[in-house]
């Protein structure tokens, strides 16, 4: 069971995640996450040394969590599932967890280039973690013979990486659901892998 500190701790990271997904790094404030986690503003730094360090632990947490949830969701797949269905369910969770379960998630990749130089060398490590999942998962289907062989399939990683991350910046829920945007994303990588 998590103590005094560490929930009070947890609840500073979430407010922190909160307001640096909403307001970016240059509009973060202290006194903002204060007011979201319910502490005084002073009592952050009994947790973290400065607000770079409040937002790098924050962006770490964003990348390492994503990379966690989307190789448990693949690992879930009964044994022998298909590579490509192994694709879709990597699709599925990183959009989910991007847009529907995490804060930490959304304020990593809207500030990725945002911060300070300094502040980027954890994160960009667990974003290499993250890419070789992906470049795993689509040297499998190559493999297996479930991409076309005139596709580029480092270029198109790439590209739907770079795509899915981007769809924090324009989504928006009452426009359309999550389940069609994931559905179209899924549609995109089979037609683009697969060919006509």
């Amino acid at each position: 069971m998590a103590s005094k500190s560490e929930k009070t701790r947890k609840r500073i990271l979430d407010a922190a995640a909160t307001v640096l997904s909403q307001r970016g790094y240059a509009g973060m404030r202290l006194g903002e996450v204060a007011e979201v986690a319910g502490v005084q503003a002073p009592a952050i730094y009994y947790y973290f040394a400065s607000r770079d360090e409040l937002v790098e632990e924050v962006m770490w947490s964003g990348a390492h969590d994503v990379r966690v949830h989307v190789e448990e969701a693949v690992a879930a797949l009964p044994d022998g599932s298909a590579p490509l269905d192994r694709i879709m369910t990597a699709v599925d969770a990183h959009l989910r967890y991007e847009l529907e379960i995490s804060d930490y998630a959304t304020a990593s990749i809207r500030n990725a280039r945002h911060v300070p130089e300094a502040l980027r060398d954890r994160p960009a490590a667990e974003e290499s973690l993250y890419s070789h999942i992906w470049r795993d998962l689509f040297d499998e289907a190559k493999k297996e013979g479930a991409i076309r062989d005139d596709l580029d399939i480092t270029t198109f990683r790439m590209l739907l990486l770079g795509a899915m991350n981007w769809v924090v910046e324009w989504w928006r829920p009452e426009t359309r659901s999550l389940e069609e945007v994931i559905a179209v994303a899924q549609d995109m990588v089979r037609r683009t892998v697969t060919g006509p």
